[in-house]
């Protein structure tokens, strides 16, 4: 086998390796309902919790990185702790494990069948759920298959002297494991991918001592924190800190193995003999081995990692909280009236979210930096999932309440729902913003101008309608409604010198079709603003 023929299949079995794992995490995902931010958001109550959630996320998903990613958006979002998020970055360093796992499963002959029953699944069914599963049978036969011509195209390095003298050093010099394992993590951007050639070379016999693989496999922990750190760049102060816990973390607990990496070998050795154990299942032991031990040396130590990582970035973190915080189902039983203000109360932290999910799309607007548009898309999520429990909530009590109550019943649910529609009108611009983008269509200074100008106009009418809902302030009600008359009017104004420049030959048809749907977007956001308005006013008419 001639060197262009090993590259070709090691490149070729590691892309078809990655796709496997790829798409076998989407089906997984697809399978469970999409519901992964719903286990971390409800499953995170505690670090014990959040470790378990974690675990669980990731093998649904089969990517550590994607469950720190995930974790880390919703601590930006506001959705969960720093030490919740802690525990499911612990929690989704031991999920990973299990890929090791299912690599260890000598399998690969069967790779191909594998495949052709995931096809038959995907393409000769109609439901959905078998299309699913089918995608998830499909990327387990691919990893198996890109695996075997990985296992071909590696066959040779153990007769080349070169990568003999290498594997030695290793042995000698860990450090240098530790650093070939981060770099190729890094790289490729999967730490099951690093696994994956270690279990394949060490099968092979290309590497044949343990104490050249285990520090490989450390430094596949180290490098797999690179896509968090990425991740949180620009994010806010909660979420560096987070991604900042997940590099000392596995930078303490590659410390740790190294310092007893004599103990650990004899311990895997031992293992191995004891169970009869195939090289590439040794490797899988081995990973879990370390992980699992190194959350349960860490663990203890939760309090103290978000106590460092809040030194070593210091500031105020300024997200809302976007979980409910009112709606305790005691008082649908007990007092209906009282959970009707509740529930009022929980709208109101509902408005603060929209506000919040404005200001951040204005600024995606202005700076095009994506970290603004991906708080904006959480802000959404939670103002549609506020918007679900709220109206839960009001459905259990209005069995209940009185006629008297009914009208304020009914005023909360018509609230909530002006609320989470500002919310879809907030995510139409991003996604106009992220067209523009994408398709670098160039818009002039005056049409920035006047998107802004209109921009602060709307937040401020959607806030003052929250204010005016929330002390049932008439006169400040009335305010809103005039501003809402100035935005439409504003609006027809900005639509007539958008032709206006279009006939000038300023802008383009492309940059005129996303100015007008901009604003008209802050327009219909300002319609539900007077609809809050005019509740207020009704109220007090009342």
């Amino acid at each position: 086998m001639d060197l262009q023929e090993m590259i070709f299949l090691f490149i070729g079995g590691l892309g078809i390796f990655l796709f496997g794992i790829k798409y076998m995490g989407d089906g997984l995902q697809k399978s469970a309902g999409d519901k992964l931010r719903d286990i971390l958001d409800r499953f995170t109550t505690n670090p014990f919790m959040g470790v378990l959630a974690g675990i669980v996320v990731t093998i649904l998903l089969q990517t550590s990185s994607g469950t720190t990613v995930l974790t880390i958006g919703l601590v930006n979002a506001g959705f969960m702790t720093l030490r919740q998020a802690i525990g499911v970055i612990m929690g989704a360093n031991i999920g990973t494990t299990v890929t090791a796992f299912i690599i260890g499963i000598e399998i690969k002959e069967y790779a191909l069948p594998i495949l052709a029953l995931g096809t038959i699944m995907i393409f000769f069914f109609k439901n959905k759920r078998v299309n699913y599963i089918g995608q998830t049978v499909f990327g387990f036969g691919a990893l198996f298959y890109g695996l075997k011509l990985m296992g071909d195209g590696m066959k040779p390095l153990r007769s080349l002297d070169a990568f003999q003298e290498l594997t030695v050093s290793m042995s000698d010099i860990p450090l240098l494991g530790v650093a070939i394992g981060t770099i190729f993590t890094v790289i490729v951007q999967s730490s099951s991918a690093t696994i994956g050639v270690l279990q394949q070379l060490f099968a092979e016999g290309a590497i044949s001592s343990l104490d050249a693989v285990l520090p490989v496999l450390f430094g596949d922990n180290i490098g797999t924190t690179v896509t968090a750190a990425i991740a949180a760049i620009g994010a806010s102060v909660a979420a560096k800190r987070a991604a900042l816990t997940h590099v000392i973390f596995n930078l303490l607990g590659t410390t740790i193995f190294l310092i007893l990496l004599p103990l650990f070998t004899v311990s895997v050795e031992w293992i191995r003999d004891t169970l009869m154990l195939e090289p590439k299942m040794t490797i899988a032991f081995a990973h879990g081995m370390f992980n699992v031990t190194n959350v349960i040396i860490q663990f203890p130590f939760i309090a103290f990692l978000a106590l460092m990582v809040t030194k070593i970035i210091p500031g105020q973190d300024n997200v809302i909280d976007s979980k409910p915080k009112h709606l305790d189902p005691i008082f649908i039983e007990q007092s209906p009236s009282v959970a009707v203000a509740q529930a009022k109360e929980e709208s109101i932290h509902m408005g603060e979210i929209a506000v919040k999910g404005l200001e951040e799309t204005r600024q995606f607007l202005n700076n095009n930096q994506l970290k603004h548009a991906e708080v904006a898309y959480q802000l959404e999520d939670a103002l549609n999932n506020l918007d679900k429990k709220i109206t839960n909530y009001l459905v259990q009590a209005s069995g209940s309440i009185s006629e008297a109550e009914s009208s304020s019943h009914s005023s909360v649910v018509d609230i909530v729902r002006d609320i989470e529609r500002i919310g879809d009108h907030f995510e139409n611009i991003i996604e106009l913003i992220e067209y523009r983008i994408t398709n670098k269509v160039q818009m002039t200074d005056k049409a920035y101008d006047d998107m802004n100008t209109m921009f602060d106009l709307t937040i401020e009418t959607v806030s003052q309608a929250i204010d005016a809902y929330n002390n049932m302030d008439e006169e400040l009600a009335k305010e809103v409604i005039q501003k809402e008359e100035e935005i439409d009017s504003m609006e027809r104004k900005f639509r007539k010198k958008h032709i206006i420049r279009l006939n000038e030959g300023q802008c383009s048809g492309s940059a005129g079709i996303v100015f007008v749907d901009i604003i008209s977007n802050l327009e219909r956001i300002g319609d539900h603003a007077l609809n809050i308005a005019q509740e207020v006013v009704g109220k007090k008419d009342e």
